[in-house]
């Protein structure tokens, strides 16, 4: 029987390049994103090139009866999932309190939420199964406190603990989970969040394309916590050679000069 992973936020950034590093592989696939139309034009597109099976839903994950529709048909499907690769994800920043509500929801809908149901049921399909494998996408930013950033850093600093949590819960089930803390990576992601990518070195950036590749490989050796790039690996060391009340100053003075007017 066909295997598939199943990736959310498939249609641009890391979730894109995690796509198509695994359609290299030959993975069949199913791609979950907002918007049907780019999601049709990457599967033709990854079908053609590498000659797997993609599949794709168009669902917006922030809303929770759309969610909760996947997910039942997740569950009454006979499509296995061995591979689940929570990558939707949204970020903004400014100051807390000068944010629309809405818009903080919606972060925490998608970055805690969605990803939190998505591995309560695909997980509990893998455990059925007995085994699988899931990779949730956190950021260096889970690491530390991040002031002008608060609601985001905090998104990924639950998606951290609550992914080495599970790790060790589910050993015996032989569900496999793991965690992907990116730094700065070259996508839409600071044009979305209102930050200044030239400000963050934009030329060391790593590429989407560099941390899927580097993800993969991760994922095969079965790693716990997966940080791409030594400078990345310094960052989130960091903490452990300062106060907290350190931290938030440092990160804070370093965010707040990034948001855009």
């Amino acid at each position: 029987m066909t295997r598939y992973a199943l990736i959310t936020g498939a249609s641009s950034g890391i979730g894109l390049a995690m796509a198509e590093a695994l359609a290299r592989r030959g993975r069949s696939l199913i791609l979950v994103a907002r918007r049907r139309d780019i999601l049709e034009s990457i599967a033709l597109e990854l079908t053609q090139r590498f000659g797997v099976e993609v599949l794709f839903r168009a669902c917006d994950l922030g809303e929770p009866l759309r969610l909760s529709g996947f997910l039942l048909e997740l569950e009454d499907g006979e499509r296995q999932i061995d591979l689940l690769v929570n990558c939707a994800g949204i970020g903004n920043s400014g100051p807390f309190l000068a944010q629309e509500w809405a818009q903080e929801q919606d972060l925490l809908d998608i970055n805690v939420l969605a990803l939190t149901r998505l591995c309560h049921t695909v997980g509990n399909l893998m455990a059925v199964q007995g085994g699988g494998q899931i990779l949730n996408v956190s950021s260096i930013m889970g690491f530390q406190p991040g002031p002008w950033m608060s609601t985001y850093a905090a998104s990924k600093a639950y998606v951290l603990h609550f992914s080495e949590g599970l790790r060790e819960e589910l050993k015996k089930t032989g569900v496999k989970i793991s965690v992907l803390c990116p730094g700065p990576t070259r996508t839409g992601f600071f044009r979305t969040a209102q930050l200044e990518a030239d400000k963050f070195t934009h030329d060391k950036m790593m590429t989407a394309e560099e941390v899927a590749l580097y993800t993969v490989r991760a994922l095969d050796k079965n790693r716990a916590v997966i940080i791409p790039g030594w400078r990345n690996k310094l960052i989130t060391s960091a903490p452990k050679f300062g106060t907290r009340w350190m931290s938030r100053k440092l990160w804070g003075s370093i965010l707040k000069s990034r948001i855009t007017p």
